[in-house]
């Protein structure tokens, strides 16, 4: 029984694609349980870049199964968009499996999705507008849409009208907007209902069973810790877990089948949307940073906020995740730069904290506390081992590890899916 969980340790877009991908050349199967099309991953194999939106990594890999696990929430538009998509570049999808449990981002969601989002004016979260937190929302409510409802049209019939019936009143009366006809929502939906029958399983049976039989199950968690919706920065997170605990819930195993996290950082800090950043770049070097690691989200083309590397912020999660490893990716971003700033503190009027402040408000008024690493101006890109890396490189992963309290085994020194250096086995 091998289950690895990878988890972002920031706020998302740290390059956990590239080590799902890396993986998934050695596991059988490759499992997304949180989020949905708010999240993306960029593959590079070759000369081909591939991003992916909904679809697990592991899908350009046909030697493993890749699964959309029941606590993913399901756009069928999107998902087949970007099937055919690949089909068109020679990628056949035929092995993917999908929970019967997952829920289905319908349209109404995407437009309360935005409506809700310009009503709240600069109070807004920053949400990619596509509905993944209103699915979220109807799913806790009990009101929400699930696969296995695509197979019996007279409940699903019922189950949109009646989700309708509130939504279309909030619409009409709270934000003046036309109300959203449950029949056309319905057709909509049902004419899914073809294609993703062959898709359609009970992934947990299908996953425990997997692990019994001595499988390797890779469990690809979306976003970051630091967006998960318990220990986020709330309000300015995701309507999921992407916590490797999330795994559990998301993919129907138990808890003792996780023997591996996994976590992601990139060599310095990026966000995008809302929500505070203690260590946000305002200046020429957060313009210079983005820049030079094409900082801009797979899934929105949104410019991403940049930041130096925050050890507080990948220390938490390491701690609340129980991380075995951490992957550090985009390295090679840091060349050329004299002296490379690391957060080690915060400054909150006055006291220094060495942890991540327990409220908002102290976060709100956190201040930055850096020391300084030597950069060094040496090409890293084609490094293979850690001792092919500049001195000055090698010294400030080495810190990163004392800062962190996690061996790093595996750094990204380039996009491709060959520029990595491998310092202990994932497996």
């Amino acid at each position: 029984m091998t289950g690895i969980v990878i988890v972002g340790t920031q706020w998302g877009d740290e390059g956990k694609g590239k080590a799902t991908d890396q993986l998934g050349e050695r596991v059988d199967y490759v499992v997304r349980y949180s989020g949905g099309n708010n999240a993306g991953h960029t593959v590079v194999v070759g000369q081909e870049k591939y991003a992916l939106h909904l679809l697990p990594s592991g899908i350009l890999n046909r030697n493993c199964v890749p699964v959309i696990g029941n606590g993913v929430v399901v756009d069928l538009s999107v998902l087949f968009e970007e099937i055919d998509g690949l089909a068109l570049r020679g990628v056949n999808v035929d092995h993917l499996r999908i929970s019967a449990n997952a829920h289905i981002i319908t349209p109404y969601h995407r437009v309360i999705d935005r409506v809700t989002e310009r009503f709240l004016g600069r109070r807004k979260i920053g949400t990619t507008g596509r509905g993944v937190g209103p699915a979220y929302a109807d799913k806790v409510n009990r009101v929400g849409i699930r696969i296995q409802d695509l197979f019996d049209e007279s409940i699903l019939r019922q189950k949109v009208a009646a989700s309708l019936e509130q939504k279309n009143a909030l619409l009409v009366k709270v934000y003046n907007r036309p109300a959203i006809d449950a029949e056309s929502v319905a057709d909509e939906l049902l004419s899914y209902a073809e294609r993703v029958a062959p898709m359609m399983t009970d992934t947990s049976a299908l996953l425990n069973d997997a692990l019994d039989q001595g499988r390797v199950v890779l469990f690809e968690g979306a976003q970051a810790h630091h967006l998960d919706v318990d220990f986020g920065t709330y309000p300015y997170v995701t309507s999921s877990s992407p916590i490797a605990a999330g795994a559990c819930t998301g993919a129907g195993v138990g808890p003792t089948r996780i023997d591996r996290v996994i976590g992601i950082a990139k060599a310095y800090t990026t966000r995008v949307g809302e929500g505070p950043f203690p260590g946000e770049l305002l200046d020429d070097t957060g313009e210079r940073l983005r820049q030079a690691g094409r900082e801009f989200g797979t899934t929105t083309g949104r410019p991403r906020r940049c930041g130096w590397f925050d050890a507080l912020v990948v220390r938490q999660a390491a701690r609340v995740n129980a991380m075995t490893d951490i992957f550090v990716t985009k390295l090679d971003v840091l060349t050329g730069w004299e002296k490379i700033p690391v957060i080690v503190g915060y400054d909150v009027n006055g006291v220094r904290h060495d942890d991540m402040p327990m409220t908002q408000t102290e976060l709100h008024h956190s201040t930055p506390v850096y020391e300084y690493a030597d950069g060094w101006t040496e090409d890293i890109s084609s490094a293979r081992s850690f001792t092919d890396l500049p001195a000055n490189a090698q010294r400030y992963i080495r810190r990163l590890e004392e800062l962190i309290g996690v061996r790093v085994s595996g750094i990204g020194v380039g996009p491709g899916r060959e520029q990595t250096v491998m310092i202990h086995d994932l497996l």
